[in-house]
């Protein structure tokens, strides 16, 4: 039985696209982006320096992260039923819920001031979590393993 559509779902797949791109459009727009970003200024130097670290790092991410999505389109009955799709739904809900929240200990540690970067970017990992964690949880009936 194909789910049926999770807006949750679909709305995190395509959060998870979105950021995707975004690391996409870093490797592309150099090292300006990647400071703009957030990545440090480590990453930046290296990509001016023309080292292909932070383009194969870059990848690695952008990748992961569109497998996310399909994992999410796929719990949402848009795409095929992938393998493990209640465990790998699961798995990203979590990663996502908890890179959102280490603000909290972020925030403990450093008496309340955080780097905007660390504060904006955990905010938005954090909604990713909840979209995939909701989405999850509506889904969950129809997303029994195969017999």
């Amino acid at each position: 039985m194909k789910p049926a559509r999770n807006s949750a779902l679909v709305l995190g797949g395509l959060l998870s696209v979105a950021a995707s791109l975004l690391h996409i459009g870093c490797i592309i727009g150099g090292p300006d982006w990647y400071r703009f970003f957030g990545a440090g200024e480590a990453m930046a130097t290296m990509a001016e320096q023309g080292s292909m670290i932070p383009t194969l790092l870059t990848l690695g991410i952008a990748a992961i992260l569109a497998i996310w999505a399909a994992y999410a389109f796929s719990g949402a009955g848009l795409l095929p039923r992938l393998p493990l799709l209640r465990s790998g739904l699961v798995v990203i809900s979590a990663i996502y819920l908890l890179r959102g929240l280490a603000l909290i200990p972020a925030l403990i540690i450093n008496g309340g001031e955080v780097m905007p970067f660390v504060l904006w970017s955990s905010l938005i990992v954090l909604v990713y979590g909840v979209a995939y964690a909701i989405g999850t949880w509506t889904a969950w009936p129809n997303l029994k393993p195969r017999r």
